[in-house]
């Protein structure tokens, strides 16, 4: 369990709000912690390490996070990341709507990506919300409520699976597939000069727009996805390390020691150990950059 506990009493306004907006212009570093309340978690820029129920996530730009209540999670190695928050309290809604139809089975998957149409049309809406929810008259609250659902609904559209390349939007453009193709890559060569072939734009245009809008270059982000996979596989299995560097698109497990070495600060024979040793601490992993 996390030491830190995050009230509701310090993040609402009053006692009777049901929905806040908690902007982090830019998220910096936090403690591994919980709260008694649940959370939405929208990237709009830069990257940095999130680490929620002991498994490592490289996020970036585009990504979506549901937070229950009782998750326990962190952020670490950040750079320029800017994100929001949407927290609210079950127990507190007005409306007479069935919410958990509205949210994923966080049991089941708490990390989605956002498509580029999908965050422009949220982050107008998420505006509304964090005015409207602010007033504590009861006609402002409802509204707030109906921005929120608004807002879930969206997420439902334009939402998807971090390595789901197919049935993305072709709005929002080759970023959002690349990005996806990334997440589908961990164990095999990623081409990016035939990628963009394939999707007919120009290489040098993808890059810089990559590192603009993710703060990396694409084989820093790659690295960086495949390092975590490492140490989710390195904590939740009993693969060697040798099998967890084939998994992880390396062929040469020495090599594979080297750069895990220098990204995480430990070798991955020290990395377990100390994750077996002490499985309730947060992962940390540098930027890499």
């Amino acid at each position: 369990m996390a030491g830190l506990t995050l009230h509701k009493t310090d993040f609402f306004a009053f006692s009777t709000q049901s929905v806040a907006v908690a902007d982090r212009y830019p998220q910096s570093v936090f403690a591994e912690h919980t709260h008694d309340f649940c959370e939405l978690v929208v990237v709009w820029r830069g990257n940095g390490l999130h680490v929620l129920n002991g498994r490592p996530y490289r996020i970036t730009r585009g990504d979506l996070f549901y937070i229950r209540a009782d998750d326990c999670h962190s952020y670490a190695s950040v750079n320029d990341l800017v994100l929001q928050n949407i927290i609210w309290c079950p127990e507190r809604f007005r409306l007479r709507v069935n919410w958990d139809e509205m949210i994923p089975n966080m049991a089941q998957q708490r990390a989605w990506r956002l498509s580029s149409q999908g965050m422009s049309q949220a982050r107008q809406v998420i505006g509304q919300l964090e005015l409207e929810s602010a007033r504590r008259d009861t006609l402002s609250q409802s509204m707030a409520e109906t921005l929120f659902l608004q807002i879930l609904l969206l997420l439902q559209r334009h939402r998807y699976l971090p390595e789901q390349i197919e049935g993305q939007e072709t709005e929002g453009g080759a970023l959002d597939r690349l990005i996806t193709a990334l997440a589908g890559s961990l164990s095999a060569p990623f081409d990016l000069e035939a990628f963009c072939a394939v999707q007919q734009c120009s290489v040098r245009t993808l890059r810089q727009q990559f590192r603009q809008q993710t703060g990396m270059t694409v084989g820093q982000y790659l690295r960086q996805l495949r390092i975590c996979h490492a140490q989710y596989l390195l904590r939740h299995t009993a693969m060697r390390i040798s099998e967890v560097a084939m998994q992880c698109g390396f062929e040469d497990s020495n090599y594979f020691s080297v750069v895990f070495t220098r990204e995480s600060g430990a070798s991955p024979s020290q990395w377990r150990q100390r994750e077996e040793g002490s499985a309730s601490e947060p992962v940390l992993t540098r930027a890499g950059l």
